[in-house]
């Protein structure tokens, strides 16, 4: 027999932490507060309209004897009307617009931000550092600002694909937002801690600038790539004023306007049908998100350390 088997086990009792009880109360009050909305969209989207004018939270069991009202879904999306153009929902369409708008925004900014980025960490150019910070400056300029004069220009640029200007077509809901600086600024961050030596050693291999992106930088900046795609596909999709001032007719709308047909409805306005709506606009964001949300949560926390 052993000495160490004589020894008496030790158990280690861990002592209890009223700061980590505090940090843990605020951190479930805040994801109660972040989720609270939400639970209230989609409760709403399965009542009645009695049920949400006389303001009941749960007219279900065993509070009450309402069935869940299913049906309001597909009644949200006849509501707001037919297209005749393509013999569909305008529902239909205005998702159509969404699913093209984001994913052409997101296809752009990830293009441009990958080599402004890569340009502003690996390349040496002149006055780079000062160039960068002018480019984070202009995220100092509120949107609302510049937001009138791009509408003016949307009403200018003449149209290359037909007769007219940008104003009510894809390119005034695309063109402007190709861009993000706070895209290239997060990857810039990113590919920063990409040591050097990985291209010196594929320098001598004859491997090039463009080539060494493809190859070396893009794949291991996955985290931070997919956090770029995912935050500019939410603000894309989400995207409500710019929508709404550059397209006229309900066949260019997205989503985000759709909205608003159920808010000049006779009789009022059908909330239950609007948050029917709304939680069907959500969902594509909350399944881009889970997909995604190992590579975003990576990306986020180590984006940043060195710069």
């Amino acid at each position: 027999m052993t000495v160490r088997s004589l020894q008496p086990a030790v158990t280690r009792v861990r002592r209890f932490s009223w700061t980590q009880a505090a940090i843990y109360a605020v951190l479930t009050l805040g994801a109660f507060v972040a989720v609270f909305p939400f639970f209230h969209m989609v409760a709403t989207s399965l009542k009645t309209y009695g049920s949400v004018i006389t303001g009941a939270f749960w007219p279900w069991f065993p509070f009450g004897d309402e069935a869940l009202q299913w049906q309001n879904y597909p009644e949200a999306i006849t509501t707001i009307g037919w297209d005749k153009e393509w013999n569909i929902y305008l529902f239909s369409r205005y998702a159509i617009n969404s699913i093209v708008v984001s994913l052409a925004i997101v296809a752009g900014v990830m293009i441009t931000s990958a080599f402004a980025a890569y340009a502003f960490a690996q390349m040496e150019i002149p006055g780079k550092n000062f160039l960068f910070l002018l480019l984070l400056a202009t995220i100092m300029i509120p949107s609302d600002l510049t937001i009138v004069p791009k509408a003016v220009m949307m009403y200018q640029f003449p149209n290359p694909f037909g007769t007219g200007s940008w104003y009510n077509t894809y390119l005034a809901l695309i063109i402007p937002f190709l861009a993000s600086v706070f895209g290239i600024f997060l990857l810039r961050q990113f590919f920063m801690q990409i040591p050097r030596d990985l291209f010196d050693a594929a320098f001598i291999d004859g491997c090039g600038h463009l080539r060494y992106l493809m190859t070396i930088v893009l794949p291991l900046s996955k985290p931070a790539l997919v956090s770029v795609a995912l935050i500019n596909f939410i603000w894309a999709w989400d995207s409500f004023k710019w929508p709404l001032l550059v397209t006229r007719d309900p066949q260019m709308r997205v989503l985000a306007i759709g909205l608003q047909q159920f808010l000049v409805q006779e009789g009022g306005t059908k909330v239950q049908l609007m948050m029917a709506f709304s939680s069907m606009v959500v969902v594509p964001v909350i399944i881009f998100y889970f997909f995604t949300q190992k590579y975003f949560t990576e990306g986020i926390t180590t984006t940043g350390i060195k710069g």
